[in-house]
C-alpha cells in the first residue's frame, strides 16, 4: 500500500501582473524521499518554494502538509507546521554565532525573553538539540564564530543546520552546493543522505546536474512556469522534451 504524500502540490498558479510564473504545477513528495525540482534559469523553481513556504500567495491551488492545507498561510505558522528552508543567497543573521543560530530557529513555547537571548535562556531540550545538530553537521569546532565570517562552504552548512535544528518533517534546499566545488559538494551530498536516513524528507533545486543525478530519487522538470517531465533521475535524464528546454531545439 503506497504512503499518502507528505507534500502535495495541487493546480499551483502564481502571476505577477500578466507574467505565469507557475502554471498549474502539481507533483507530490513522499516521505522519506530526496526530490529534486530542476530547469532553465527563470523557470519559476524559487517561486515554487516562496509559494510552498508562504513567502508569495498563491492565486490558486492547494499546498497540502500530511493532509493539512498550508496554502497562503504566513511563513512563521508553515514553519510551525514542519517545513524549513535555506535560500538560494545565503541568509545568515548578522552578529551572531553558530550556537546562537541553532539556538534561535527552535521553536519556544515559553516567553519573548527566551527568544530574545537564546545563549543565556534556552531551555535543556533546546540545547541538546542544538548539540545533536551541531556535531551532524561537523560545526563543533567553529561553535563560538559569528557565523557570516565562515568561508563560503560552511556558511552553507550553519544555513542548513540552522534549518534542520527546528525538526522539519520536510526540508527545502535552495541551490545547496551553488559555488561549490567538487569536494564540498560531495560532502553535502553525503549529508543529505544521512538526513534522509534520519527520516527527513528533502525538496530541492540544484543546477548542478551530476549532484542532482547522483542524489535525488525522484526529478520534477519546470520550465516556462509549468511542469514539462516528472521521472526517475535516468528516466529524465534521456527525456528529450527535458534536453530542449536546457539545450534548444537545435540542438
Amino acid at each position: 500500500m503506497t504512503a499518502p504524500a507528505l507534500l502535495s502540490l495541487k493546480n499551483i498558479t502564481k502571476l505577477f501582473g500578466g507574467i505565469r510564473a507557475l502554471a498549474d504545477v502539481s507533483f507530490d513528495v513522499a516521505p522519506g524521499q530526496i526530490v529534486g525540482v530542476i530547469g532553465p534559469n527563470g523557470a519559476g523553481k524559487t517561486s515554487m518554494f516562496n509559494v510552498i513556504t508562504g513567502a508569495y500567495k498563491a492565486d490558486s491551488g492547494h499546498v497540502m502538509l500530511a493532509g493539512e492545507d498550508v496554502t497562503n498561510q504566513p511563513p512563521h505558522r508553515i514553519a510551525r507546521a514542519g517545513i524549513s528552508r535555506t535560500f538560494q543567497n545565503i541568509r545568515l543573521f548578522g552578529g551572531m554565532t553558530v550556537w546562537e543560530h541553532l539556538l534561535v530557529s527552535q521553536p519556544h513555547s515559553e516567553s519573548l525573553m527566551r527568544r530574545v537571548l537564546p545563549t543565556r535562556w534556552a531551555d535543556p531540550t533546546a540545547l541538546q538539540r542544538a548539540e545533536e545538530v551541531l556535531a551532524f553537521f561537523g560545526l563543533e569546532e567553529m561553535k563560538d564564530r559569528n557565523a557570516r565570517s565562515l568561508p563560503y562552504g560552511l556558511q552553507r552548512r550553519v544555513e542548513m543546520a540552522r534549518a534542520v535544528t527546528a525538526r522539519p518533517k520536510l526540508l527545502l534546499l535552495d541551490e545547496p552546493v551553488a559555488g561549490m566545488n567538487h569536494d564540498e559538494a560531495e560532502d553535502i551530498r553525503k549529508l543529505i543522505l544521512r538526513l534522509r536516513d534520519d527520516g527527513l524528507s528533502v525538496l530541492l533545486i540544484e543546477h548542478d546536474m551530476a549532484f542532482v543525478m547522483n542524489l535525488c530519487d525522484y526529478l520534477h522538470v519546470v520550465d516556462f512556469g509549468a511542469m514539462i517531465a516528472h521521472g526517475r533521475p535516468e528516466e529524465v535524464r534521456a527525456d528529450p522534451v527535458v534536453l530542449e528546454a536546457y539545450l534548444g531545439r537545435a540542438a
